[in-house]
Order: C-alpha cells, then sequence, then structure tokens
C-alpha cells in the first residue's frame, strides 16, 4: 500500500498551522486539527536540520543549512496542483527513520520477478524439448516453493528464491542473479512524510508572504 497525494490531502483537510518558533533556521511548527491529533505533524529546523515528527513517525534529514530551502527545490517543478516530492533523493538525506526505516518489502514486485523468470524457465524448457508435463511441473514447483513463501515475510520469499533448483533430466532450472533486483518500496509513512514536509513548507511560505505583504 503507497500514500497518494490524494490520501495525504484527504488526511490533512482540515489542518491548521501554528508557527510556534520562527528564528531564522530554528522553527517548530505544527499541523493539526483543532481538538483532534489525528494526522498531526511537527515541522522542526536548525541549522543543517529537518525533524518531521508526530501521528506519521519520525524522520530527520539533513543537508543545507536552512532544510526548508533543501525541500523547496523540487516544489519550483510542480505542476499546478501538484505537490512535488522526490523520495529517492531526499531519503539519501535521512539521518534517522524509525525501527521499521523508511522502506520495505514490495511483495507484488517480488511476485511480478519471479514470474518473468518462471515463464523464461519454461520457455527455456520447451526449446530443450522437455515435455509439457515435465513443463507444467516446474510452473507448479515455483508456486509451491517459492510464491507460497511471500506470505510468510521477505526473508523466507528470499531464501526460497535463492535455494530454488529444479532438475529435468539433467538440466537445472534456477533464480540466477535474483540479487541484481530491488524488492523495496517506501514506506506509506515516509511517502506521508514527504507530502507533509512538501506543502507544510509551502503553506509557511505563503503566510510569511501573506504577513510580508500586509506590512
Amino acid at each position: 500500500m503507497t500514500c497518494t497525494q490524494e490520501r495525504f490531502l484527504k488526511d490533512v483537510a482540515n489542518h491548521e498551522m501554528e508557527i510556534i518558533r520562527d528564528d531564522g533556521a530554528y522553527r517548530h511548527i505544527r499541523f493539526k486539527r483543532p481538538g483532534d491529533s489525528a494526522f498531526y505533524f511537527d515541522l522542526h529546523t536548525w541549522p543543517g536540520h529537518l525533524c518531521f515528527t508526530g501521528d506519521m513517525e519520525t524522520f530527520v534529514f539533513s543537508r543545507l543549512n536552512d532544510m526548508f530551502d533543501f525541500f523547496r527545490t523540487d516544489q519550483r517543478y510542480a505542476k499546478p496542483g501538484e505537490i512535488r516530492i522526490n523520495r529517492g533523493y531526499w531519503a539519501e538525506k535521512l539521518l534517522a527513520t524509525p525501527r521499521r526505516g523508511h522502506t520495505e518489502f514490495d511483495d507484488d514486485k517480488f511476485r511480478k520477478v519471479v514470474n518473468d523468470y518462471r515463464r523464461n524457465m519454461v520457455r527455456r524448457a520447451r526449446e530443450l524439448g522437455i515435455r509439457r508435463e515435465d513443463r507444467r511441473e516446474l510452473w507448479d514447483e515455483v508456486d509451491s516453493q517459492v510464491l507460497s513463501e511471500i506470505d510468510n515475510g521477505e526473508h523466507r520469499a528470499m531464501i526460497a528464491a535463492y535455494e530454488f533448483m529444479h532438475d529435468i533430466d539433467g538440466h537445472g532450472f534456477q533464480f540466477e542473479d535474483l540479487f541484481e533486483h530491488n524488492f523495496e518500496r517506501y514506506t506509506f509513512h515516509f511517502t506521508w512524510a514527504c507530502y507533509a514536509i512538501a506543502r507544510g513548507i509551502r503553506q509557511y511560505d505563503s503566510a510569511k508572504e501573506q504577513t510580508k505583504e500586509a506590512a
């Protein structure tokens, strides 16, 4: 499951911004529904750091002296109505994450790669003149030995794939070079946090601009 911009905006539809501290690179800004802590989040900055914390875990980033400037960069390329996030690049600047991390096993991606390998195995078996019933057995063995382990978690599924070996008439079939594939995806919480940071900074900038114009 991933977090979409639409889902994020629904979660924060009634949030209000409260600037608790605003002293150069030192900031504490809260986004929260009045009288309700659901989906609330805080943005803390100090020189060289930004901390996102609240109902969607805690993530700490470090790159520039003023981290708001770092996250503003991608918004310059946003389309109208878009909250532009750059999870790959932003993740490289993480200093701290929840214990579970910011990525997780993508079982759909794993299943797709395994099925691609399986089709190639069966195609090779056909080219070798292996009987149809033996090719059917090869197909079913991938189900019973590898794909059946997905529900038992990443470790079990990966071990099953690495250890898979099926022999037909002296021809071995296995998952070669599986390590070259990436079976991770960004977590829902990390994606949500990225949207929150980008939108939160945009709201902060808008409020500062309005204050400047009113002065």
